[in-house]
């Protein structure tokens, strides 16, 4: 087991990463940006060293400063958390030839599971359903308007480097496609540093499903089951759950059995997440693979009762996994709920500023991963999720009615937030019974709900 780890990320999946360490008695390395000086990860580790100004691509994006930072401090292994460098395989590179362990599969699985189109290809050869479209990157405009007229209206063209809803555009018609293609183009550029695009069939009414997967550096390969994340907004996650309401018995073990090969063609290590489209008649599509820890990776841990960070770091410390397939258990029911700095009325426009108000919620079978404090000034350089709120009922109505309390609990200000938001979701008939795709939201505020 490794004696130090430096956290090579912010926020609260940085403080959830010195928790789990901390419990398995592992010293911990804080990096941070000028303005995350004062931030509550800063404060838990037992190390901490200023990475560089506010700007992410000056800091947490910083190669050079935090291997430096890994090499002051003499750490053995560095966890990337999610986002960042996180899905980088050049950094996992460089910490392989610095002879520091990175916690997170090989540069080799992340480099080929990162290219959605190069994924795609390799599960669509070995049998894996895949949504049909294009077979690789689309070159121009004018193969791009042959691969959709060949699967036929609407498709979605998405950057083949990345996620996140970034360099992802639907298309009804020609005109529509020339221009989605062109804008997805520039927008994957921007984001990624990388313009390639493909293009997929548009699925209508579709379900986020997603497995958690587990594998070890010796070939044992297991599923922790799945989370359904269809309450979206701009392709950013806002609820999740575990189970999902619309799995059945054969068609959970299907789609557990589908992730774990998909799994192995990549050769994968350690924590990852195989991601699936399923459409009205319960047909399933892989979608990608997210090679890292998850931000919603709390509800499979409630279900489970596994740990999945000290996972992470038993697995890359060269253990074996303790488990077996026919080991794990599921246990009730987990939602999410990613409380966000942002103002829903306004486009989600994000809502920076201190912190006055802080009341968090508790009780029984409540959870709250958060690293805001009363006064901590939210900045306005990174992503807008400030806390995640997650609860564990014995089935879907009791989490429902843990997550309406908690969220009734919950009180920050005053900066906007997504909690009104989520409070009028857990009172919408709709998601009640289960019965959302992932244009829920866009439906939702289009109906004129006002937070």
């Amino acid at each position: 087991m490794f004696n130090k780890i430096l956290i090579a990320n912010r926020g609260e999946v940085a403080v959830r990463i010195i928790r789990a360490c901390r419990e398995l008695g592992i010293r911990t390395v804080a990096v941070f940006s000028k303005a995350d000086r004062e931030s509550l990860h800063v404060r838990l580790a037992d190390q901490a060293i200023c990475v560089g100004d506010s700007a992410s691509q000056e800091s947490y994006l910083n190669i050079p400063a935090i291997i430096s930072a890994a090499e002051i401090t003499d750490v053995e292994a560095i966890h990337p958390g999610y986002g960042f460098l996180a899905e980088n395989s050049h950094f996992a590179e460089v910490c392989q030839s610095c002879q520091i362990t990175f916690i997170g599969p090989r540069p080799e699985a992340i480099r080929l599971m990162g290219d959605k189109a190069e994924a795609l290809k390799l599960m669509k050869k070995n049998g894996i359903p895949t949504v049909p479209g294009s077979d690789g990157i689309i070159k121009d405009s004018d193969e791009a308007l042959k691969v959709a007229r060949r699967v036929k209206y609407p498709v979605i063209v998405k950057a083949a480097g990345g996620g996140g809803g970034k360099g992802m555009r639907t298309a009804h018609n020609d005109g529509h496609l020339v221009s989605a293609f062109m804008t997805a183009q520039a927008e994957a550029e921007k984001a990624f540093s990388n313009p390639a695009v493909y293009i997929e069939k548009y699925i209508e009414e579709p379900r986020h499903v997603e497995v958690q997967i587990l594998a070890d550096n010796y070939g044992a390969t297991v599923h922790l089951g799945e989370r359904d994340c269809t309450i979206q907004r701009n392709h950013q996650k806002l609820i999740e759950e575990a189970p999902s309401p619309i799995l059945g018995g054969k068609l959970r073990r299907r789609i557990g059995e589908v992730a774990l090969k998909c799994a192995r063609l990549a050769h994968y290590n350690n924590a990852g997440t195989i991601e699936f489209l399923v459409d009205k008649d319960r047909n399933f599509y892989f979608m990608e693979m997210n090679t890292r820890i998850q931000v919603e990776h709390p509800v499979t841990e409630l279900v489970t009762g596994i740990d999945i960070v000290k996972e992470q770091i038993r697995i890359a410390s060269g253990e074996r996994l303790r488990f077996r397939q026919e080991n794990i258990r599921f246990h009730g029911w987990a939602i999410e709920c990613r409380i966000n700095a942002e103002d829903p009325d306004k486009g989600f426009t994000p809502s920076p500023g201190y912190i006055k108000t802080y009341r968090p919620p508790g009780g029984p079978r409540v959870r709250l991963d958060t690293h805001i404090y009363p006064n901590y000034l939210v900045p306005p350089f990174y992503d807008s999720m400030i806390a995640k709120l997650i609860v564990h009922g014995n089935d879907r109505q009791e989490a429902i009615n843990i997550m309406k309390r908690a969220l009734d609990e919950f009180e920050i200000g005053p900066v906007k937030t997504t909690i009104p938001l989520h409070q009028k979701i857990f009172r919408n008939p709709a998601f009640l019974r289960g019965q959302v795709s992932t244009h829920f939201i866009e439906t939702f505020f289009s109906n004129g709900n006002k937070i």
